[in-house]
């Protein structure tokens, strides 16, 4: 499945067969968590957890997650822009990778340190445990619990492309023949917390394109690594060679209201 396909088939799920991932499914997981990179730098663990079989967890969130006995954790340096960056960025490439694999996930955000999934966990460099995701076999119905979250946390519905990404300064809309506008549409299915789809770019006539997040908020910028993630993998299978650097002082300068958080162009810089 290319990255494409992979990203416009990715959704929460939040009901999962009663069996365990093992084997080369396993494997492959475990593959991914270690093959993972970020270019943001920061401290941040991932590692694939089974605990023993429950009807259900409620891990503070819209929903319950039914059946589901492997988690995906995810540990981060507080506080720390990089890390929660790194975070959403290499995450997401371990989620998209159970996609293809067929598996279902879902990004579950909080504070875990007294719950099932923070006990017997050491994590190295004084790292938190900020977000897990069951990851198995999905069950095919989706119960009315399932479709419950969805309504209620807005995962069906997405800001429209030209509110998100913009040309030159913040008031003028890309063109969908803009250069970038493949890897933006990719960017723009990310999933996001409470679905507040944070991630915003101004790109420039000379090939650079500035990212911002439109929210405050460290969960914010965890999500702007996923929606990342998803603009340098389809930039990659694109063909196109280019590279991440947080400049001091973007061409298109500071946006109101907007975080900046990295620039991004085609050529070596």
């Amino acid at each position: 499945m290319d990255i494409e396909n992979t990203i416009r088939s990715r959704k929460s799920v939040r009901n999962y067969e009663s069996e365990p991932i093992d084997g080369d499914l396993r494997k492959s997981i475990e593959d991914a968590i270690s093959e993972s990179w970020s270019p943001f730098g920061g401290s941040i663990s991932i590692r694939l957890k089974s605990f023993p079989p429950k009807e259900s967890f409620k891990p503070g969130t819209y929903g319950v997650i039914r059946g589901a006995s492997d988690f995906l954790l995810m540990a981060m340096a507080p506080d720390d822009t990089a890390s929660a960056i790194t975070a959403g960025f290499r995450m997401e490439q371990v989620v998209l990778q159970a996609t293809r694999l067929g598996l279902g996930t879902c990004w579950i955000a909080g504070t875990f340190k007294e719950s099932d999934f923070g006990k017997g966990e050491d994590w190295p460099d004084g790292q938190e445990l900020k977000i897990i995701s069951p990851v198995g076999i999905p069950k095919m119905a989706e119960t009315m619990v399932g479709k419950l979250a969805r309504f209620l946390i807005g995962s069906d519905r997405r800001q429209p492309f030209e509110k998100m990404f913009f040309e030159n300064d913040k008031s003028t809309p890309i063109s969908t023949s803009n250069r970038f506008a493949e890897s933006l549409a990719m960017m723009r299915l990310a999933p996001s917390s409470t679905n507040s789809q944070p991630w915003r770019a101004i790109a420039e006539n000379d090939g650079t394109i500035h990212f911002f997040s439109a929210k405050k908020g460290l969960i914010h910028i965890i999500d702007c690594g996923i929606g990342l993630c998803h603009f340098i993998l389809t930039e990659q299978s694109l063909g196109h060679d280019g590279a991440f650097k947080k400049l001091t002082d973007p061409e298109c300068g500071p946006v109101d209201g907007w975080i900046y958080i990295t620039s991004y162009r085609r050529e070596i810089w």
